[in-house]
């Protein structure tokens, strides 16, 4: 008992986890449907020539609610008698179902203290399961109403779009991910989802195509807008004929409104050229506007073109179009190739050209999708075609996406890769200054001035034990360097310089201006050596930390007391003490390390290894 009790546990809990997410599918059905229904009820309780009951109501709001899934529906009630189908979904209408769905299949897979999580195959199949059921019901309630629902129309789109809702809500809760293509696909999708860049390709031309539509779509409304503005009189006029209560015109204007998203995919066809249908012997295009419409009146047909050839000012709605293309190509060479970007890490021209395709291709499948759903029938006979042709309109959506925005793409690249030579407008050459009282010329002297030459060789020069060293005196900024003093005889080959033989030092070369800047910013002469005085030995004195070697530095000199015995393992080098100068201690012109100075003790002495 006690080891079976783990697995009922977890059965349990797999089961309670289903449940929930086939009760989320049911309440998001319930929450469209509510939505509808309240909106239909209010306007009836509104409306005071209202004379159906309530279940009449019901049946209309039961038959919208079906109508933003795609379902087509049967409208009993004409004037000839005939049933007529409406399947004219309106847009705006069809967000609310589609959003309920997705939102529910992500929240059952988002994580909660308490509740057990489904797998992502369960919680699809249980929401779509749950949402559908009472589609069903609904579907069967409306069955003997005014609008009753055709049945194929209920496959196809309507559970289509519901599977379609559902499946990117579960996508969108596991974070998008785009995994490996199934075993059956071909070997070169394998191939290509394998390549480094493919999934950076795709995504850059999947947003591409998204802004292209939504460019084509902002076009189309803005087209629309205008219309309505120019034919505001006609539209008034309709508006005010359809209903005389204001219940009647709040229902024509809520009508206009949901159906504002067809209009925008309409106007976007007329501006792709293939243009939309007013019934089976009418055709709207920028080039003419053909047949005899079977218009009803309503305030958004009445912003319709005027009858025969186009004019220049319809012609101009081709700007949509190219609109859509720019912006295609502006959006795959934002990551083909960077502002300022080198062009090594930009993409090859085939690539860019690819992604740019892939794009208008994208482009003009989600217009095509969007031009089918915005059309539908109204009736029989001449209102059988009403709404743009699908794959006319996809098609042209391609062409121009794809004549405007794949050459498009390249000269952007090609402008932001473009070379940039060192006299263009376009870059500014910065000449830094050399030290101060030299100056640099222009050109790549004077870019190349800053740059350190070579340092000068340090030459110890011999000093004498009793003569102090001359000090050293610079010259002016104007007047010209003089040349060093010539070489000192060498001295003695000997292992001590004698104290009373005196030895010239060599004049050092006066410090030029940039020198003088230097020690006078330091504030006082700049010393390669430091005296440093320690008790009871000749501790050594080397270059400070952060000073700079300079060429006229010399070393100290004057007369030099006994000098100290060398060690009896080494022969000592030759030192000289200044005169006066008690606290100095003895030193030797052996080039020492600057780390010698900091991890010396003080019981520590100079190089020469004496303690």
């Amino acid at each position: 008992m006690t080891g079976s009790s783990p697995s009922l546990s977890a059965e349990q809990s797999r089961s309670a986890a289903l449940t929930y997410a086939l009760l989320r599918g049911a309440i998001a059905a319930g929450l469209g449907l509510g939505s509808i229904t309240v909106l239909v009820l209010v306007l009836w309780i509104s409306s005071p020539t209202s004379d159906s009951s309530p279940g009449g109501a019901l049946h209309a709001a039961a038959g919208l609610w079906l109508l933003a899934h795609g379902a087509e529906l049967i409208r009993a009630d004409t004037l000839s008698g005939v049933p007529a189908p409406v399947g004219l979904v309106p847009l705006l209408l069809a967000v609310v179902p589609v959003w309920l769905v997705h939102r529910a299949a992500r929240d059952v897979l988002v994580p909660d203290e308490g509740r057990p999580v489904p797998s992502a195959v369960g919680a699809f199949s249980m929401v779509v399961t749950g949402y559908l059921l009472v589609g069903a019901a609904v579907a069967y309630y409306g069955w003997d109403g005014s609008l009753s629902v055709h049945p194929p129309s209920l496959i196809f789109p309507s559970a289509i779009v519901v599977t379609g809702a559902a499946a990117a809500g579960v996508w969108t809760a596991a974070g998008r991910p785009v995994g490996p293509p199934p075993s059956w696909a071909p070997v070169s999708l394998h191939e290509a989802l394998a390549r480094g860049r493919f999934r950076e390709h795709a995504g850059t031309a999947f947003r591409a195509a998204a802004a292209g539509v939504a460019v084509l779509l902002g076009g189309g409304a803005l087209l629309v807008a205008v219309a309505l503005v120019w034919h505001a009189h006609p539209a008034q006029q309709s508006f005010g004929h359809l209903s005389g209560d204001w219940a009647g015109r709040a229902s024509v204007f809520l009508l206009a409104l949901v159906l504002v998203p067809n209009a925008a995919v309409w106007g976007a066809a007329y501006g792709l050229g293939p243009g939309f249908a007013l019934g089976t012997a009418s055709t709207v295009t920028p080039l003419a506007f053909s047949g005899r419409p079977a218009l009803p009146g309503f305030p958004l047909l009445a912003a319709m073109p005027a009858a025969g050839p186009g004019t220049a000012l319809n012609w101009s709605a081709a700007a949509i179009p190219v609109a859509a293309g720019v912006t295609i190509a502006w959006f795959t060479v934002r990551l083909a190739a960077p502002s300022h970007a080198a062009r090594e890490d930009a993409w090859s021209p085939r690539e860019t050209a690819l992604t740019a395709a892939l794009a208008a291709v994208g482009c003009g499948a989600g217009t095509a999708v969007l031009a089918a759903a915005a059309g539908g029938p109204l009736g029989t006979r001449t209102l059988a075609e009403f709404g743009p042709v699908w794959w006319l309109t996809g098609a042209a959506a391609l062409v121009w996406t794809a004549l405007l925005g794949v050459p498009g793409a390249l000269l952007l690249r090609a402008w932001r890769l473009r070379e940039r030579g060192a006299g263009g407008w376009w870059r500014r050459v910065r000449v830094v200054p050399t030290e101060a009282g030299e100056a640099g010329e222009a050109g790549e002297e004077g870019r190349e001035s800053w740059k350190p030459g070579p340092r000068p060789d340090r030459v110890p020069a011999p000093v004498s034990a009793s003569a102090p060293a001359p000090a050293s005196a610079p010259a002016p900024a104007s007047a010209p360097a003089p040349a060093p003093a010539p070489a000192p005889a060498p001295a003695p080959a000997s292992a001590f310089t004698p104290a009373s033989t005196p030895a010239p030092a060599a004049t050092p070369a006066p410090a030029s201006t940039s020198e003088q800047a230097r020690r006078e910013s330091h504030g006082g002469d700049l010393r390669w050596w430091r005296r440093s005085g320690r008790q009871g030995g000749g501790a050594v004195a080397g270059p400070e930390q952060g000073d700079e070697p300079d060429a006229g530095s010399v070393s100290p000199s004057g007369t030099a007391p006994a000098a100290a015995p060398p060690p009896p393992a080494k022969p000592a080098a030759r030192t000289s003490v200044p005169d006066g100068d008690e606290g100095f201690e003895t030193y030797d012109f052996l080039p020492t390390d600057p780390w010698h100075e900091r991890t010396a003790r003080p019981e520590e002495a100079g190089p020469s290894g004496t303690t």
